[in-house]
């Protein structure tokens, strides 16, 4: 085996793992490539300390990216094999993974690696056709690949998922420091990181609803109204344990989730603002029935709005003497 990976191959995993989403579209990671492991670190000049300041969405995105990447090798005929949050005392360092030639290739990661241009957060309303039960069933073993658990909501549920927003609505209303944070990520004309305006997708005609308004500017708190479905498919992605790996594993598994929605035809798009304080995300916990720690909140649904958001170039993720 060549001691170090062609730098085509790194092309193609770090393209991969940047198009995983993160919150707000922060693309909180860097990369270092040394032979044939790939380090996956937080980059601490792109976090949310107002929105995040446990670091666990930064975590859960990192996961997703290192899930992308592995999907990717699979594709180049590597196998991979990781280790999430490798070293305490290296909190930055959040996945390690080893790419290594192989004769057996994952076939469904190598599936799923085609989806990774196609999937997008949809913030548009779903037809009012609810999900098939044997989508639900592919969604949950999705989940379950990765070691994480997705709980499909009922509808009593459902709503009080929906009475936890206009909690979470309530208590932001006199925090600048939110505000402040979220103007800074969304809106406006975006290249290359955060969430432009033509990706908010519309407001919804009632309140609450099951879609989060992000718009933090003027012109998109005007923007067109519309109704959205009365009864969404919801489903809340947790974890046995909350520590910082388990956090990482939930960004795999939500990717896995989300990819395997996009080959299925079915969009998603998230309510996780019950989940930034500590007790309303204990509330969302218990809806589910099973202990452990809530790390998602998926809207699931059919649409075909294309509304993706721009990724800053690989080279980026790189320190400057790689790039």
């Amino acid at each position: 085996m060549s001691d170090q990976l062609p730098a085509k191959d790194v092309d193609v995993l770090l393209a991969a793992a940047v198009a995983a989403p993160s919150m707000h579209n922060t693309q909180p990671w860097r990369f270092e490539v040394e032979d044939h492991v790939i380090d996956v670190y937080l980059d601490g000049s792109r976090t949310l300390p107002a929105e995040d300041p446990s670091g666990r969405a930064m975590r859960i995105s990192a996961g997703a990216a290192t899930f992308n990447l592995r999907c990717a090798a699979a594709t180049l005929g590597y196998g991979t094999w990781f280790g999430l949050a490798p070293y305490p005392e290296e909190p930055d360092l959040l996945a390690r993974v080893v790419i290594e030639p192989t004769a057996d290739c994952d076939e469904e990661l190598q599936d799923l690696a085609a989806q990774i241009p196609y999937r997008h957060t949809d913030r548009h309303p779903s037809d009012a056709e609810p999900l098939v039960e044997s989508v639900r069933l592919e969604l949950l073993r999705a989940a379950y690949a990765e070691g994480a658990q997705l709980t499909w909501l009922a509808e009593d549920d459902i709503r009080t998922i929906l009475d936890l927003v206009l909690d979470t609505d309530l208590r932001e209303i006199s925090d600048w420091h939110r505000s402040a944070e979220r103007s800074h990520w969304v809106g406006g004309e975006r290249t290359s990181d955060g969430i432009p305006s033509a990706a908010l997708g519309p407001r919804s005609a009632t309140y609450p609803a099951a879609v989060r308004d992000m718009g933090t500017r003027p012109a998109d708190r005007i923007r067109g109204q519309t109704r959205f479905e009365d009864h969404p498919d919801i489903a809340v992605l947790s974890t046995d344990f909350d520590e910082p790996a388990d956090q990482v594993a939930a960004g795999a598994a939500l990717e896995r989730v989300l990819l395997t929605a996009t080959r299925a035809g079915v969009s998603a798009s998230f309510l996780n603002q019950p989940l930034e304080y500590d007790d309303l995300r204990r509330s969302v916990q218990r809806l589910t029935q099973c202990p452990g720690h809530a790390h998602m909140i998926i809207r699931f649904g059919r649409s075909r709005h294309q509304s993706g958001t721009a990724r800053r170039p690989v080279a980026d993720f790189l320190p400057k003497e790689e790039s």
